[in-house]
Parts: structure tokens; C-alpha cells; sequence
């Protein structure tokens, strides 16, 4: 990805730019809300949005917003939504447009988005609305498992759920419940790399887009995180940076803390220090046992994980540096 000239910081995304492809199970029709007269004929439906989605990212600077508005009005895009964030510490722009493309020429609309960027300084993604094959790795606990599984079905995360990978073979019957397929791949003492190894051919296997790590008790080599830069999202037990380590709900009570945390990030090499993406808390008190904070922290983790796969499936998040900014 080519540099922006001078900056004060960059914005760096490893996301790529795909084609304007539309997914493959289209909005549902949209019909006029208007009373007709009776005898008349009833109203045609409205043709079907096909949506995309534009993220720029670039140094803070006079013109880009008026020269993207003008662009897309030149080509006859109805723009849905807009959101916009400055950074004025790190001197960066950051928008994201949802527009729809129904009479638009979709390849001179590529083109034309690609100079302007290119004039500006602009790093950008468009993205055409699709379903990314996603696998779902885990361990014993499945709370989180249960929780993506019943949103997916009811159309909450619009994503392909194409395996369910585990060290451990509890999962089995929930995957079959929900007609995925299961892969159990335990992991032997001194021979963790074939077993990843085995993890990375199924994923290139499924075409797996994106990886959920819905309390997935292991920790990830670098050479796998490399293979999906910002395409695995993790879902850690506490608020971070606090109470890192296996026992996080033990050493919150024994700390007698007042809220306790869950955390949702991109995985990165460094353990537990990816981008975050979605972070939630909720109160305590005096009265709270261990098993009381583990309640209450596994409602917090499935909330996070899903809210975080949803911003990622939606096109809502820009990375940059080690942060993020998630337009909700």
C-alpha cells in the first residue's frame, strides 16, 4: 500500500479492495408507503439497493469531503449514510459512506474513486455488501459459541458460518444442532505446530475469510496471525489492559473491584495487544462472589464478541496505529 506523503501519522488498514460484487441474498423489496385511491393500480416496487461501502482514510486537510460528495453525486449515487472522524492529535480523516449503486456504472465509479484518492493522498476500501466465509475456533466453554450461532441464524450477522474448529470435541453436538460443520483437532503436548498447522489447511480449505476466536483457549503463532492481518477477532475475559492471565474474574474479586470488563479485539503477534474494537463493563459489588463475576463476565463477552463481529461485517472499522475507530 503506497505511503501518504509527509504525514504526521499513517492510517494502515490490511484489508483489501474487492470488487463491487453484491451479496448474494439481495434486501428485501421496498414498496411505496403512500395511500393509493381505490380502483387505482398498486404502486411498483422500488428497485432493489444494491449497497457499497467507501472507507478513506488520510491526512486532515481542506476539500477531500467536498471532493468525494461531488464524485458520487457526478455518477448518480444515492448516498445513505455518512460518518466522518477527525483526529486532530494525529492530524487524520477518517470517513466512512454507504451509498446505494442502482444506476451507477459500477466500474467507472471504481475508476473514478481510485484517481481522486490517488490526488489526494487518500487511502481507501470500497466494498461491495457480500458474506464472508467465517470459521469459529474454540475450546470447552461455549457460551460464546451458543450466543454467534443463534444470532447468525436469526439474520443478526450476515456472514457465512463455514466450520467450527475445536481442540476439544464439545462443541460437536452444538455444530451439528446447527448444521455446520465440526473439525476436532486436540492438541498434543509437544506437537502444537502440526495441530495448527491442521487448523491453517482448513481454513485455506473453506476459504475462510475471517476468524472468531470464540474462547479459543490457545494461543495463536505469529505465522498464522500473518496469514489473516486484522481478519481474526478475539473476545478477552476482562477490560483491558487489566487482569491479563487465566483468572481474571479471581483476581478482579480479590482486588474487590466495582466493575469488571470484557474486551474484543483484532490478534495480533503481541498476546492481548491488537486493536480494540469493542470493550463493555458492568458493576459490582461487595456482595459478589467468583461465580457471580463469571456470570456476569460471560454476558459481557458474548454482547462484545458479536457486537464486534457485526461493526467487522458491516465495514465499520478503520485501523490505524494501534487503535481503532468503529463508527457504530
Amino acid at each position: 500500500m503506497r505511503a501518504l506523503a509527509k504525514p504526521t501519522s499513517t492510517w494502515t488498514d490490511a484489508t483489501d479492495i474487492t470488487p463491487l460484487d453484491l451479496r448474494s441474498d439481495p434486501p428485501l423489496e421496498i414498496y411505496s408507503a403512500i395511500p393509493r385511491a381505490i380502483g387505482t393500480q398498486p404502486s411498483a416496487p422500488l428497485a432493489k439497493p444494491q449497497l457499497a461501502t467507501l472507507l478513506v482514510g488520510c491526512r486532515d486537510q481542506q476539500g477531500q469531503v467536498g471532493a468525494l460528495s461531488q464524485l458520487l453525486e457526478a455518477h448518480g449515487v444515492r448516498v445513505q449514510s455518512a460518518d466522518q472522524h477527525a483526529d486532530r492529535t494525529a492530524k487524520l480523516f477518517f470517513q466512512r459512506l454507504r451509498f446505494d449503486l442502482a444506476n451507477t456504472d459500477r466500474g467507472a465509479l471504481e475508476n473514478r474513486v481510485r484517481e481522486l484518492c490517488d490526488r489526494l493522498g487518500m487511502e481507501y476500501r470500497l466494498y461491495g455488501d457480500r458474506r464472508r466465509r467465517t470459521a469459529i475456533l474454540v475450546s470447552k466453554q461455549d457460551h460464546c459459541l451458543y450466543d454467534l450461532l443463534a444470532r447468525h441464524r436469526t439474520g443478526e450477522l450476515a456472514c457465512d458460518l463455514v466450520a467450527i474448529i475445536s481442540n476439544h470435541p464439545d462443541a460437536g453436538p452444538i455444530a451439528a444442532h446447527f448444521s455446520i460443520p465440526f473439525h476436532h483437532l486436540p492438541v498434543v503436548k509437544d506437537h502444537k505446530q502440526r495441530q495448527e498447522a491442521q487448523v491453517i489447511e482448513l481454513l485455506y480449505e473453506y476459504g475462510v475469510e475471517l476468524v472468531v476466536l470464540a474462547r479459543y483457549m490457545q494461543i495463536l503463532s505469529p505465522e498464522l496471525v500473518e496469514r489473516f492481518p486484522t481478519r481474526i477477532i478475539n473476545i478477552h475475559h476482562s477490560f483491558l489492559p487489566a487482569f491479563v492471565g487465566a483468572n481474571p474474574y479471581r483476581q478482579a474479586y480479590e482486588k474487590g473491584v466495582k466493575l469488571i470488563g470484557a474486551t474484543s479485539h483484532y490478534v495480533t503477534a503481541e498476546l492481548d495487544q491488537g486493536p480494540i474494537i469493542e470493550q463493555e463493563t458492568v458493576r459490582c459489588t461487595h456482595r459478589d462472589t467468583v461465580e457471580d463475576l463469571v456470570r456476569k463476565g460471560r454476558d459481557l463477552e458474548k454482547r462484545v464478541l458479536a457486537a464486534a463481529l457485526r461493526y467487522h461485517l458491516e465495514d465499520r472499522i478503520m485501523v490505524h496505529a494501534t487503535k481503532t475507530v468503529v463508527f457504530e
